[in-house]
């Protein structure tokens, strides 16, 4: 898919236009990737979707149509709640940027209606509910609309529209405004969410732009999950101590307890959650966007709309239910650019608490096939013994290096696979006789108490050790065994039964019974091996290493992190909408001595070298020279800007299982 000849012949003539503007308002020299061939479609007309990761800089591709074509840009956003901080982090960089929404008393509403039609405003943010409301659609017939962007555009999808089904209504756009070129913009988007999102917006003309999902920068790890918060502890305190971050539990018990452990063991939390008050959400979420080292522990609630870049990980207690879950959640990190870690802990009851969530929660065979595949594909990449990155851009559709990327748990230490096939009939073979001999089923604890021939009070009540099994797996340990159930449950070998999780077999059981199938299996890490893995973070590849500042460049850095800091107090805004840490970097690497040389840093547009340049250059001045010898300068990121991250799907109720 393409553009029109006449789009091609006013491209042209709007490049050099689109490339001043990204240097005058952000600071970049140049775009990035797709950025460039996006914006010219747009700028000359043309519709179209867009695919890029998280930090991949998407609001670029609107945001600079916007400020070129004549009129105003119309953004459709998902959360009310992050609309302010967008509009301000506009306003920092000169940019009119206003918004419409039910947070506003009548006379704001008025204000920003009357700059919308006076021609007023580069970009209007709107909730996509506010387009059911005849009185937003005859304001914007009023107007003059440059460019309309659906951001979070998987929310039309059918596995999204159930939690926003204003989404659905979006096509209504392209019926209006026939003229208005549409960007539907997405990180997060198989090949069928992208194809769906597309029919469902009635784009068939648009052109489709679909940037690679590496995030390199990210590390990502999955260990096995013993005692998750005391794991979650050492894991802060050994790689990330006072940096900002994210932890996903599955629970809002969870999040309580989780964040109150972190807190009372000396690292500052706050829970989020949808239990929470309104005001008490609020109150977190401006927090960890305006205090530096702050870590929130969540729910899927958290997250959509941050724009935070200095999120240094995000940590997972429970195992998401998607494969585009866990991209989202963990793309939240590292939006600078820089090394960040995305870790999860992971064990046998999360595979079974989620086979369960899956049976018991509402929706029709089709939904819980659609949900079962979502987990099967979760659970392939928790279990594989390949590059967990090439995995997971492998379920995206796109190809990774064949040799590793050299940044994930599975290449910096390769796990040990065995052939598991003999354990595997073990515990099938303990399945079929408690059903055969005594009519029974149990969960996976009873069933490792039997291999392991232990005579606890309940393998005593029901008489299981007088079953032939019974202490025929003493050569493995307990978590051994249960590693042994989980991989068998991600295989599809075993499967969860009723609301007590009872194991029950599978049509595939027979073939590994009658010695018809092998049955590979990961060997359980050793404690060790675990913390080996944990200390690589000096390994990581010479690009993402490249980004460590030399240490006698250190003063400069902190003296410009502390400036910024009291700046974002003064002004009530989050410490990025100044700079960004990838741009303070850069600024000590060169120690800049004029306005001129400052103005060349990437990530200084005209209006924050006005606002805040002189004070920048104070702050080096107070600190001499610098010593020795300076590092050459980092490459660059161009194009980053701010971004929108992924709306959240509904949040679960279950048990805590942690």
């Amino acid at each position: 898919m393409g553009g029109t000849g006449v789009i091609g012949e006013m491209a042209g003539s709007t490049d050099s236009e689109a490339l001043a503007t990204l240097h005058r308002v952000f600071g970049f020299e140049a775009f990035r990737g797709e950025q460039e061939a996006v914006v010219e479609h747009v700028v000359a007309g043309g519709d179209a979707v867009v695919l890029m990761p998280t930090g991949g800089g998407k609001s670029l591709c609107y945001q600079i149509p916007a400020l070129v074509r004549p009129g105003t840009g119309i953004v459709i956003s998902p959360l009310i709640a992050l609309m302010q901080d967008q509009v301000d982090a506009l306003r920092a960089l000169g940019v009119r940027a206003g918004f419409i929404n039910s947070t506003q008393d009548f006379d704001e509403r008025r204000v920003v209606e009357a700059e919308f039609l006076a021609g007023e405003l580069d970009l209007l943010y709107l909730a996509p509910e506010r387009l059911r409301l005849e009185g937003t659609l005859d304001l914007l017939t009023r107007g003059k609309i440059s460019v309309f962007a659906i951001d979070e555009a998987h929310c039309v999808s059918q596995w999204g529209h159930d939690f926003r089904p204003d989404y659905l209504a979006l096509s209504l756009l392209g019926e209006r405004w026939p003229d208005v070129p549409r960007l539907a913009l997405t990180a997060t988007a198989t090949r069928a969410t992208h194809q769906e999102l597309t029919e469902r917006l009635n784009m068939p003309r648009a052109r489709h732009f679909v940037a690679s999902f590496d995030r390199p920068n990210i590390q990502y790890r999955i260990v096995p999950k013993t005692d998750p918060k005391k794991q979650l502890l050492s894991f802060l305190r050994e790689e990330h101590p006072g940096d900002a971050g994210i932890v996903y539990c599955l629970s809002r018990n969870s999040v309580e307890k989780t964040a109150e452990f972190l807190t009372r063991n000396g690292v500052e939390a706050v829970p989020y959650h949808a239990g929470l008050d309104a005001g008490t959400r609020a109150a977190h979420q401006s927090r960890f966007l305006r205090e530096e080292g702050l870590v929130v522990v969540a729910t899927i609630a958290f997250g959509m709309g941050i724009d935070k870049p200095d999120v240094r990980f995000v940590a997972h207690l429970d195992l998401p239910k998607s494969v585009e879950g866990y991209y989202q959640e963990t793309g939240r990190a590292g939006r600078d650019g820089l090394p960040s870690t995305a870790w999860m802990a992971y064990g046998l009851n999360d595979v079974i608490q989620q086979r369960k969530l899956i049976q018991s929660g509402e929706g029709d065979e089709a939904f819980r096939r659609r949900a079962q595949s979502h987990l099967d594909a979760m659970l392939a990449l928790c279990e594989t013994a390949q590059c967990r990155r090439g995995q997971l851009l492998a379920y995206f559709g796109q190809e990774a290096d064949p040799s590793g990327c050299g940044n994930c748990d599975t290449c910096l230490t390769p796990p040990e696979t065995w052939d598991g096939t003999i354990a595997a009939q073990k515990v099938l073979s303990t399945v079929v006789r408690l059903k055969r001999e005594r009519g029974q089923k149990f969960g996976a604890g009873q069933i490792i108490d039997i291999l392991l021939g232990k005579r606890t009070a309940k393998v005593i009540q029901f008489d299981h050790d007088q079953l032939s099994v019974f202490g025929i797996g003493e050569e493995l340990t307990e978590g051994e065994w249960r590693g042994v159930a989980r991989q068998l449950l991600a295989q599809g070998l075993l499967a969860v039964e009723g609301e007590y999780g009872t194991l029950v077999l599978t049509e595939a059981s027979g073939a590994v019974l009658r010695r018809e199938r092998e049955v590979p299996l990961r060997k359980e890490p050793k404690k060790q091996a675990a913390a080996r893995a944990a200390g690589t973070r000096g390994d990581r590849k010479p690009k993402a290493a490249a980004a460590d500042l030399p240490e006698e460049l250190l003063p400069a850095f902190e003296a410009l992190r502390a400036w910024r800091a009291e700046q974002a107090r003064e002004q009530g805004v989050p410490a990025y909408v100044i700079f960004h840490d990838a741009t303070l970097r850069e600024i000590a690497t060169v120690w800049p001595t004029s306005i001129g040389q400052l103005g060349g840093i990437s990530g200084v547009g005209e209006k924050k070298l006005a606002t805040y340049g002189e004070g920048v250059l104070a702050v080096l001045a107070g600190l001499g020279a610098p010593a020795g010898e300076t590092a050459p300068a980092p490459a660059p990121v161009s194009g980053a800007g701010p971004d929108a991250d992924e709306w959240p799907e509904p949040e679960p109720e279950p048990e805590d299982w942690i």
